[in-house]
Order: C-alpha cells, then structure tokens, then sequence
C-alpha cells in the first residue's frame, strides 16, 4: 500500500495541482495532505477610475494599465501562496482602519479559494479514482472546514480515523504546540498530547499510521531558525541559529504508542527521516514559494514500511 504525503502548499496553486497528480504520478494508492493550505498575506489590487490597476507586491509597485497584465500579476501573487484581492481604494483605506474587517476579507478569500481547491480535486480524483485526505493544519482557519463536502472524494480527515488500503488506520491530528504567531489551531502540549491520544484510541499500533501536523520535539524533524523578541532570525558568525520548536507532546506520544509511522510538516526546513524506537518519522519538508512539490513515498507491506522516499517535482 502506496501513500503520497505532503504538506504546507500555503496557498500555492502550482503546488496543489502537482499534489492532485502526484497519485497517478507515483503510482500512489492513497494521497495525503498534512495541513497547511492557506497563504500569509492578502494583496490588495487596487482598482482606479480610468481602468488601470496599482498594486505593492514583493516591495515593488505595480502599475497595470492593459488586461493581461492583471491576470498575470494574479497569478504572480497565487505563485507565491498571497491572495490577489481586487478592491477599491476606499476599500484598503477601510481595511487599514478595521483589523476585524480585514481578517474577515482575508479569511473569505481563503475560503473561496480553498473551495475552488476542492472543486478542482474533484474533477482530477474522478479520474484518477486515488483516495485523498486532507487535514487543516495550525496556520488555517476554521472556515475552511465548513467549506469540506462530506459527499465528496476530498475528505477532512482532521481528528478522525479512517480506514486505509492493506488493513492500515490512518490517524490525523492538525492543531499545533504554540508558536510565535499565534495561529488559529494551536494548543497547550498537555491539551495537544489528550487530543491525540483521544483520537488514537483503540486503534492497533503496528497497523496505524499517525497523520500529525507538527513533529515531536528535537527529532531532527523540528529544526527552525531562532527568533528574537520581534520575530527576527537570530545569526552567529554569519550562519542562522537552528533549534527544536517541535512539540514534546507529540514524541511523548509517538514514544508510548510507537505507531507503525508518523507523517509530519510544519517545520519547512528540516525534511527528513528518522526513526523513534520502532516508529519511523518522516517531515518532507516545503518549499512552496519556489514552486517545488516536497513529498514523501511510502510503501507499507507485511506491518512494516519498506519503502520511505523523499521526492520533489
């Protein structure tokens, strides 16, 4: 039994559409997405009265006065997994002076792009017939899991267990530890640690696989820049400052239960393979913004998992 795992697109259309291939790409009897679908950042297009459009996008001013111009710096800003938001100048002036406006506006374009997400891998799966699971990770909203169809062959597979090919559980938990920037699904390690162990009961180890967003704690699938009090990395003698930001609810876990494997994202910078006592723990790692697909290979056969393969495309 074949999956195809991935993780953090953040909004990444290219991205997406080279996950919803990498089933038949691969050969992959099921597909997994670990969380992480939203982008960073809305990008205001602002639309002026004599047609032209004006925008600030990667530090540079766009002024776009024919039509295609405009799709392209679309397409330039959902690249790079931001949010073109076509709007008026009063619009902007709007947003600047109401955060709760601009975090709804900003949400609703997540949302409506995850849905034309959705929709899209409804028209590839129909195809390809590959199963696929998705799982909002720490950085996502809650809107997005009212945009799921519980009809369709996308499914949420957040905090639930589900059957896989070959006699395998899939386990899937998306919340994070906490982080710096206070996303919308983190939890405490002892909230964390109870939200997986709840999902993960009763299923039997040594057939599961655990679906977890975040990877334990200095696993060498955890190793993040340091950061100051104002969010900068932190440097020595020219090099950045890498230390362990993964969650010690999650090795505790994986340390007692000792699933077959355990899939992680989260941690962009540090894809890998190790192994926690029988368990084997992967992070492919993400490189969105560069239009790379970071993804894993795993073939699980006889209880064992004969095959744990970093790709990109």
């Amino acid at each position: 039994m074949r999956i195809y795992y991935a993780s953090d697109l953040h909004a990444s259309d290219v991205l997406w559409r080279k996950f919803l291939n990498a089933g038949p790409f691969y050969h992959a009897d099921v597909l997994v997405m670990g969380g992480d679908m939203c982008g960073k950042a809305l990008i205001p297009i602002v639309s002026n009265a004599d047609g032209t459009y004006q925008s600030t996008f990667m530090g540079r001013e766009r002024k776009i006065k024919k039509p295609g111009q405009l799709a392209a710096l679309e397409a330039d800003i959902r690249f790079n997994g931001m949010y073109p938001y076509v709007c008026s100048a009063s619009d902007v002036d709007a947003m600047a002076k109401d955060e709760a406006l601009m975090m709804s506006v900003f949400e609703q374009q997540m949302a409506e792009t995850f849905r034309h997400w959705l929709q899209l891998a409804e028209e590839k799966l129909a195809k390809s017939r590959v199963p696929c699971f998705v799982m909002p990770g720490n950085d996502d909203p809650w809107i997005l899991d009212s945009v799921f169809s519980d009809s369709g062959l996308c499914q949420n597979c957040n905090g639930r267990v589900l059957d896989l090919a070959g006699g395998y559980t899939l386990v899937s938990v998306g919340e994070s530890n906490h982080t710096p920037w206070d996303t919308p699904r983190e939890l405490t390690e002892e909230e964390l640690e109870a939200r997986i162990r709840e999902t993960a009961n009763g299923v039997d180890p040594r057939r599961s696989v655990f679906n977890l967003h975040v990877p334990p704690y200095d696993s060498g699938l955890d190793y993040a820049p340091l950061l100051s009090a104002d969010l900068k990395p932190q440097t020595r003698g020219g090099q950045t400052i890498m230390v362990p930001v993964g969650s010690t609810a999650v090795r505790k876990v994986i340390e007692d239960i000792q699933p077959l494997l355990t899939m992680h994202g989260h941690i962009h910078e540090s894809k890998g393979r190790v192994d926690i006592g029988k368990t084997v723990c992967v992070n492919p790692g993400s490189r969105y913004n560069m239009g790379w697909l970071d993804g894993v290979l795993l073939d699980l056969e006889g209880g064992a998992v004969t095959r744990c393969e970093l790709v990109s495309g």
